[in-house]
């Protein structure tokens, strides 16, 4: 797992207990978040934009107040609302969020409360479309090295599955990872694939919708084959 840890913990949780029980997991956060420990500008604001749970996070401890809060996903959106925002989920990519902004006219301006690291230029398109928004960045995504527990599994040249969640971790990934020939890579996007695509694996799958449940589908499948083909390597 090479997501931040407490969110590799919870992609870790939801899947089913049996499968877990057969899986070796090994946290290897490829980023660590930091924030930015800067107060959360809302004043004139009509409401907000959250692109992850990291944003709702430290918006929610950096401020009081609580404003639409316009989300990317639904596990953002889930988390805006338990901390009282008035959320809702428009979409699984800036491309879907923007468009729905742009259809539903809301009250302007908006405030994109951002990680340092972001895609989409989301604030610029909204208002080159009409609709005022700013953005602040509240969080900084420093890139780790790999753990020694991981370099010593991919030494090993054993079978193993990677999920991989935003282009910068598969790039980040691909720089580290060495030989590749034993991994089986799961992108959440073909955005994420896109870095990982010059690697020798022995696999590479793009999820079939860019959340976490279908990523997790993408993991079980990936270990019911191996499973299945270390069975037959014992029959034999």
């Amino acid at each position: 797992m090479t997501r931040p840890l407490a969110a590799a913990e919870r992609f870790v949780a939801i899947l089913p207990e049996a499968a877990r029980a057969g899986l070796q997991v090994i946290f290897a956060p490829l980023m660590e978040i930091q924030a930015a420990q800067a107060p959360v500008q809302l004043d004139g604001m009509e409401g907000v934009i959250f692109t992850s749970a990291n944003g709702v996070e430290i918006a929610s401890r950096e401020t009081a107040a609580r404003l639409p809060a316009y989300c990317v996903g639904e596990r953002t959106a889930q988390a805006a609302a338990a901390a009282g925002w008035q959320a809702s989920c428009l979409g699984h990519c800036a491309d879907e969020l923007v468009a729905a902004i742009l259809g539903q006219q809301p009250e302007a301006p908006l405030l994109h409360l951002r990680g340092a690291h972001a895609r989409g230029d989301i604030a610029g398109r909204l208002t080159r479309g009409g609709i005022a928004c700013h953005e602040q960045i509240l969080y900084d995504q420093v890139l780790l090295p790999l753990t020694g527990e991981a370099q010593a599994l991919l030494a090993a040249q054993t079978d193993v599955i990677v999920p991989l969640f935003s282009p910068r971790s598969a790039r980040h990934f691909a720089e580290l990872c060495g030989e590749a020939a034993h991994l089986h890579l799961i992108a959440l996007s073909p955005a994420v694939a896109e870095p990982l695509k010059g690697l020798k694996c022995k696999t590479l799958r793009v999820s079939k919708t860019p959340d976490a449940a279908a990523v997790a589908a993408a993991v079980l499948d990936a270990a019911a084959q191996l499973s299945q083909l270390e069975g037959e390597r014992r029959a034999e």
